[in-house]
C-alpha cells in the first residue's frame, strides 16, 4: 500500500516537530520525502526497524512515480527528443541555416546560436567546448528544429501581440522580459547599448523611428529579435519602455511557449551583464 504523505505523518513519524531534521515539522518532513525521494532516515527519531520496514514501500511508490513531484524539465526534453528524433540532420542547413560537419566520423550541425555556435547531433546539443546545454535550452533548440520552418526573415517585425495565440502570454512577456528590463534600465541607455552589445547585439538606433535604442539580435540564423527601448522623460512624466519585436516568420521557426523562452532567456542575458 503506497504511503501519502498523511499515512507517512500519522502511522511512521513521531510527530514532534521537533525540527532536527532540517524542516519545521514532521509534516513538511513527510512532504520531502514522498514527493521529493528524501531518505526517511533523515529523521532521527526513528528507529532502524522502522526505517528498514518503510523505506523499501517509499522506493517502490517512488518508482512507480506515485506522489513524486515529476521532473517538469527532464519530461519537456524527452519528448523534445521524441518530436525531433525522426529528423535527418543533412536536410537542417537548408531549413535552419547552420553547416553541416563530421566530428569523430559523426555528423554534427554547427549552428550559429547568439555570439557563438552549438554542435548538434545524435547523441545530443552541446557548446562548441563540449559542455552540455542546459535541459530548457535543448528543449528550445529541438522545438525550432522540429517546428519545421524554413522561409529567411522579411524583415517585418510584429509585437507579441500581433502574433496570434499569445493572449495568455502577453502578461509574462510583460512581468518577466519587459518589466525587469525597463526596471534596471531605465535611465541608463548607455548600460543597456554596452549590455546588448555583449550579447551580439546590433545597434540599428538610427534605421528605427522614435526610439530612444534599437537592437537587432539573432540568437538562431532564420529567428532576428529586435529590442526597443524608449527611456523615461521626468519632465513630460513619461516612464521608461522596452518592447520586443519580432520577424513576421517567428511562428514557422517556433511555437508560443519557445517564443516565450527566447524573450525570457535573452532578457536574462542582459540583465546579467
Amino acid at each position: 500500500m503506497a504511503l501519502s504523505v498523511v499515512d507517512l505523518y500519522a502511522r511512521v513519524l513521531p510527530r514532534t516537530n521537533c525540527g532536527e531534521c532540517g524542516y519545521p515539522t514532521c509534516m513538511a518532513f513527510a512532504s520531502m520525502v514522498v514527493s521529493k525521494k528524501l531518505p526517511l532516515k533523515g529523521c532521527p527519531h526513528l528507529s532502524a526497524e522502522a526505517v528498514a520496514r518503510y523505506q523499501p514501500e517509499l522506493d517502490a511508490q517512488h518508482a512507480a512515480g506515485k506522489w513524486t513531484q515529476r521532473d517538469l524539465s527532464a519530461d519537456a526534453l524527452a519528448w523534445a527528443r521524441e518530436r525531433a528524433a525522426s529528423m535527418n540532420l543533412a536536410d537542417l542547413p537548408a531549413r535552419i541555416g547552420g553547416e553541416l560537419t563530421e566530428v569523430d566520423d559523426r555528423p554534427i550541425l554547427v549552428l550559429p546560436y547568439f555570439r557563438g555556435v552549438i554542435h548538434i547531433g545524435r547523441e545530443g546539443i552541446r557548446t562548441a567546448d563540449g559542455g552540455e546545454l542546459g535541459r530548457w535550452e535543448q528543449v528550445f533548440i529541438l522545438n525550432h528544429m522540429a517546428q519545421g520552418g524554413s522561409r529567411r526573415p522579411t524583415g517585418r517585425w510584429k509585437s507579441l501581440q500581433e502574433i496570434p495565440n499569445t493572449v495568455s502570454k502577453i502578461k509574462s512577456m510583460h512581468s518577466h522580459v519587459e518589466e525587469p528590463l525597463r526596471e534596471r534600465f531605465a535611465g541608463q541607455k548607455e548600460k543597456l547599448a554596452a549590455a546588448a552589445r555583449s550579447v551580439g547585439g546590433v545597434d540599428v538606433t538610427a534605421e528605427t523611428e522614435s526610439v530612444d535604442l534599437a537592437f537587432r539580435f539573432q540568437p538562431l540564423p532564420r529567428v532576428p529579435v529586435m529590442l526597443l527601448f524608449w527611456d523615461g522623460d521626468k519632465r513630460s512624466g513619461f516612464g521608461a519602455e522596452v518592447k520586443l519585436s519580432f520577424d513576421e516568420t517567428i511562428t514557422e521557426h517556433l511555437d508560443i511557449e519557445s517564443i516565450m523562452f527566447l524573450s525570457e532567456h535573452l532578457a536574462q542575458l542582459l540583465l546579467n551583464r
